[in-house]
């Protein structure tokens, strides 16, 4: 007989607390990396739908831009610099008696937008946030009374 034993009665049986332990640790452990992949999945995937709603929204306006051009011609010299602009406030200096007719603040397209978005539940911030980004319209209030009636 060999005085050397086998690999089993080396080591000290492995009560069943200490197996429950490790594998508890183990799946500890796998399920805090499970919620690092889903995290790290849930704001890659934010990240493409803000980009995708970004693109998105620059070719609505461009579309809405366009569509607005055919509706209101821009004159021969706007057509070189583009047919939107802001919106400026008349100015309070006299012209010689000469008043000139007021034009509504705005294009039909972004009249257009902002109906479309209000009929789908958008916030009066965010219609306004939409017409300032994609219209360059600094002064939004005429529209969005016009729409939503005056804000309180």
């Amino acid at each position: 007989m060999s005085a050397e034993k086998s690999p089993s009665e080396r080591q000290p049986p492995v009560s069943a607390a200490d197996a429950a332990q490790r594998l508890a640790t183990i799946v500890d452990a796998a399920e805090r990396a499970a919620a690092r992949v889903i995290d790290d999945a849930e704001t890659q995937a934010q990240s493409y739908l803000d980009e995708a709603r970004d693109r998105a929204d620059g070719i609505v306006a461009e579309r809405l831009r366009e569509l607005a051009d055919e509706l209101d011609p821009p004159s021969s010299s706007e057509r070189r610099t583009g047919h939107l602009k802001p919106v400026e406030a008349p100015s309070d200096e006299g012209g010689g008696g000469e008043s000139q007719p007021q034009r509504r603040a705005g294009s039909a397209g972004a009249r257009l937008l902002a109906t479309q978005m209000a009929v789908s539940g958008a916030s009066r911030k965010e219609i306004e946030a939409r017409l300032r980004s994609g219209f360059e319209i600094d002064d939004t209030g005429e529209i969005l009374d016009a729409i939503l009636g005056p804000e309180e």
